[in-house]
């Protein structure tokens, strides 16, 4: 391989993702030019997110590239469901420090895998050198239809919902932080295997997002840490909420270990990209039928409250005994 161009030739630029545009009626034209081109459906709103992964900040180095090529699109996705936006195309910019062919074909594969499923094709983006390890750049383009599901419209007697389960992600970053100290011991490695998936190749929840388009009111995505990122919804709403921890959909992977270790997991560990949302209690019946049919589990965890004069955007977690947990847990922080 002789360069750039080469490299976006052979593994950015697939015949098949080529043939997918042309099927793709919104995508005009895609990597081939100065610019990509594409359009919206007549009375739609184009929705954009963009998200970066850093070698040793998002992602520890030795991860599959396969699986990283699929987070790598996974975690933008994620944000277009938060807001019940249906898939457009992407965008990739990639910062190698070297050229590693069979890590790129991998790469490659995964990306694509999960672009192919979700019928967002790569229309263009930039490869460079990095002198600082693997930098990646994925920016989505969707399109949603009003009313839009924003973080801002959580209601007085809303019921708070979580799809799938909570804290196998933040137990896996654990342990892979732990193994770059000291060798794992045999059940810690075992925990690791079981759990690292959730953590590398999660699966955003876009035909959740679209399925609850005009049934929700407010709706985000947990990548951050269920209390904080619903902590973002409660402000931006101007309202309070009381969840149970009881409710809350502990993975069934994490359930042997300490109760501290599963609530610092589940309340505050990020890396989810599950969605959290709120709707009226007389949408039960359908969120419920929006579940069984898309094969994905959505549980109930609590309620929106208003606010009082003494508490603002204040969130209660209540144990088993309906006992207040003294919130100590904080969401994830890029300059924490």
């Amino acid at each position: 391989m002789s360069g750039e161009f080469d490299l976006i030739k052979k593994y950015f630029s697939r015949v098949s993702a080529q043939q997918a545009h042309s099927r793709h009626q919104q995508v005009l034209l895609g990597v081939a030019d100065d610019c990509a081109l594409f359009t919206c459906t007549t009375g739609k709103t184009i929705a954009t997110s963009k998200d970066l992964l850093l070698e040793g900040r998002h992602f520890f180095s030795d991860v599959d590239p396969y699986r990283l090529g699929h987070k790598s699109l996974a975690v933008n996705l994620s944000d277009l469901a938060a807001m019940g936006a249906k898939p457009i195309a992407c965008l990739l910019g990639l910062g190698l420090p070297r050229l590693d062919e069979a890590w790129l074909s991998a790469f490659a594969d995964g990306f694509y895998h999960l672009s192919e499923q979700f019928a967002c094709p790569l229309i263009g983006g930039d490869t460079t050198r990095s002198d600082k390890g693997i930098i990646i750049s994925v920016t989505v383009f969707g399109e949603v239809s009003p009313p839009y599901l924003m973080r801002s419209q959580a209601k007085e007697g809303d019921v708070i919902w979580v799809s799938g389960e909570l804290g196998a992600a933040h137990i896996a970053l654990q342990l892979l932080s732990k193994a770059v100290e000291a060798p794992l011991a045999y059940d810690e490695q075992q925990l690791l295997n079981s759990t690292r998936g959730a953590l590398e190749q999660p699966m955003p929840r876009v035909l959740l997002g679209q399925a609850l388009n005009g049934i929700t009111h407010a709706m985000i995505d947990i990548s951050d840490g269920l209390i904080q990122d619903l902590g973002h919804m409660l402000q931006q709403s101007q309202v309070s909420a009381c969840i149970y921890e009881k409710q809350l959909p502990v993975s069934p992977l994490i359930k042997s270990l300490p109760l501290a270790v599963i609530r610092e997991a589940v309340l505050s560990g990020g890396d989810v990209y599950e969605l959290c949302f709120t709707a009226p209690a007389s949408k039960t019946d359908n969120i419920q039928q929006i579940a069984k049919q898309l094969a994905i589990p959505i549980t109930a965890i609590g309620t929106i409250l208003p606010n009082t004069s003494n508490d603002k955007n204040k969130l209660i977690v209540l144990d088993e005994n309906n006992s207040e947990i003294n919130m100590q847990y904080k969401g994830f922080d890029h300059f924490a």
